[in-house]
């Protein structure tokens, strides 16, 4: 009788078919290297349990990045758009970001065909319940994995990314059972394993709002919030003009009330997370409705934003409403909102508790420390978010795969991207709660903007074999293309009586000398449309306008981004100074008790990342100079 299989012919194994398992294996198998996504379910494939939405502030940098290295993400959400905006379009350019409300039935549809009809690329449905490993030099490396019906797969490479499904647990008030997001199974068994492994792991919870029927709202009593009038795509592969003829659907705003904080402060003792239930950290900057209403008490109201899911389902999203107060409850806090005395609930909100890695365990690839071979990405590393779990999982596929050829890593600097940061943010400080990127997180943020993603990554996603040789040749042509628009405009004077016709039109002082097409584009108000036509004597055809976001860009901030570029200079000395992974630093002298204690723990690669470690003074990195006779 044949109690358990053994398989081979796989060299990664990806455990967990969401948004980050979905980008690792893809990365991975495209690459060349043979590869096996494992699921609970294949109906839950890339599924979005929470906000139907992709990108917003600092996030819709990440999807930029992402498709700059040749990802999956821009380019799918491209194809489900229901509406776009962009965010802080009254800022500077660093900090505008674009948000998508995104079909998601249709997103997953598209991910999970990708998956299917990708070469080396196996999507199957089964439970991971165990990760085998043996020793390996002063630690240990993954062999394979076990699956909840007894098949043994083995493989030289496991990226484990469990999203909110390990050990996971919904609350509904006063009840709670193990379940996955939106009633999925969880992975009960595979916490165990991994800690017998050597993993160390944490509880995190998070949550999720009521899904609202369309037809039982009153939408005369909410403001309408329409998308944008041009659509800037994620990828670069996505026709800019195609994607304008998208038929963009309204969001809408309502707020809460009095009568809305009076029921949700009068049941706070049914809330699994007033009632001492849930004991998981929860993300700070996506609070529960009934943790808005005590940590903000002198609000009198909070705004919502009600979201359409996809064209063809009658259910929306509220968001700002998650909470984990009982049915009862939710219906009648609902309806004090204005325009929703009739709603009716599909979906009741809850919270869930799950599992994760402390990503102070991991290397800068996403690779285990002390687990050769193991890697982490997406929310089991602690983050939050769907754009945050499909860098993660994008980076971990092409490590996983690199290592495999033998080929040197892709380590991401926090000068490189967003994605940069995220990864040093969690393998260097950790995180105590569901981490989210945000803008304000990168000290150099004018260089890392939207236009500009493929300028910075494009290069390493052709290098790593994401984008292609075509793709490439495209990327060098844009680039010349925007070098060369930007010297016309720095070389380019307007005629005397069109300049001075110019500045009075836009009530501006006249010149007493000549003004650079470049010289205009630098004063506040003014964009590049304003000053191309003053050009003497000239037809020149107006570049596309993905060039035209960088040379704008480019000229306006020209002198901040040279002192920036400078600051990464200096960054980079730091950075270029290797230390010894076999340091002793209990043996390093003058070193504090606190620094020797995190330097230990965290064994970081270079003197940049030991400086960015809590507890790790300027005085503990001048020890450390001298010590490697650098000063």
């Amino acid at each position: 009788m044949i109690t358990s299989v053994k398989k081979q012919g796989y060299d990664i194994i990806v455990v967990g078919g969401g948004i980050a398992g979905c980008c690792a294996a893809l990365a991975a198998a495209r690459m060349g290297i043979d590869t096996v996504l494992f699921t609970i379910s294949m109906d839950g494939v890339a599924n979005m349990p929470c906000n139907p939405s992709i990108g917003g502030t600092a996030k819709g940098h990440l999807v930029f990045e992402i498709d700059a290295l040749g990802g999956e993400m821009g380019r799918a959400a491209d194809l489900v758009t229901l509406q776009s905006r962009t965010l802080n379009t009254g800022k500077g350019a660093a900090v505008q970001s674009k948000r998508i409300q995104a079909d998601r039935r249709l997103y997953q549809r598209i991910m999970k065909h990708t998956l299917e009809t990708t070469p080396h690329l196996h999507p199957m449905q089964a439970e991971i319940v165990g990760i085998t490993t043996e020793e390996f030099g002063s630690g240990r490396r993954v062999t394979g994995v076990t699956t909840a019906i007894g098949e043994e797969w083995e493989c030289e490479a496991v990226i484990v990314a469990t999203g909110t499904y390990l050990d996971s647990r919904i609350f509904v008030g006063e009840h709670n059972y193990p379940a996955g997001p939106d009633g999925f199974l969880p992975a009960a068994a595979l916490t165990r394993s991994l800690a017998r492994a050597g993993v160390s792991v944490r509880r995190f919870k998070t949550g999720t709002p009521p899904r609202i029927l369309r037809s039982s709202v009153d939408f005369s009593c909410l403001e309408e919030q329409p998308g944008e009038e041009h659509i800037t795509p994620f990828s670069v592969l996505t026709d800019e003009d195609e994607i304008q003829k998208i038929r963009q659907i309204p969001c809408h705003i309502v707020y809460t009330n009095a009568e809305t904080h009076r029921i949700i402060r009068e049941n706070l003792h049914r809330s699994a997370m007033y009632s001492g239930q849930i004991h998981g950290t929860g993300p700070r900057y996506c609070p529960s409705i009934e943790d808005k209403i005590v940590r903000f008490a002198d609000k009198e109201r909070h705004q919502l934003f009600l979201e359409p899911l996809g064209p063809d389902t009658e259910e929306m999203y509220l968001q700002g409403f998650s909470t984990s107060l009982p049915p009862e409850v939710q219906d009648a806090m609902l309806r004090t909102l204005p325009g929703f005395e009739k709603a009716v609930i599909s979906r009741y909100a809850y919270a869930i508790e799950y599992d994760c890695a402390d990503p102070m365990q991991l290397l800068a690839t996403l690779e285990f420390r002390n687990i050769s071979g193991l890697y982490g990405a997406g929310q089991f590393n602690g983050t939050s978010g769907y754009e945050e779990a499909a860098a993660q999982g994008l980076v971990a596929g092409i490590n996983a795969a690199l290592k495999l050829k033998g080929e040197p890593p892709l380590i991401l600097r926090r000068s490189d991207g967003y994605i940069g940061t995220l990864i040093d943010d969690l393998i260097t400080k950790g995180t105590n709660e569901p981490y989210r990127m945000m803008t304000s997180r990168s000290e150099f943020r004018l260089l890392l903007r939207q236009d500009n993603a493929d300028e910075r990554l494009t290069p390493m996603g052709h290098r790593v074999g994401l984008v292609s040789d075509e793709r490439y040749a495209a990327f060098l042509a844009k680039k010349a293309e925007i070098d060369a628009e930007i010297r016309r405009l720095e070389t380019t004077y307007p005629q005397k009586s069109a300049l001075d016709s110019f500045l009075d039109a836009h009530d501006m002082p006249p010149s007493a000398g000549g003004l650079s097409l470049a010289d205009l584009l630098r004063r506040p108000g003014l964009d590049y449309y304003d000053v191309a036509p003053l050009a003497p004597g000239e037809n020149t055809p107006v570049p596309p306008p993905a060039v035209v976001r960088t040379v704008e860009a480019n000229v306006k901030y020209a002198g901040y981004i040279k002192r920036q570029l400078a600051e990464v200079r200096r960054s980079e000395r730091l950075e270029s100074y290797i230390l010894p992974p076999d340091m002793d630093y209990n043996e390093v002298k003058g070193l504090r008790i606190e620094a020797m204690q995190k330097l230990s723990a965290i064994r970081p690669l270079t003197l940049g990342q030991a400086s960015r470690i809590s507890g790790v003074s300027p005085a503990d990195i001048s020890v450390l100079l001298i010590r490697l006779g650098l000063k």
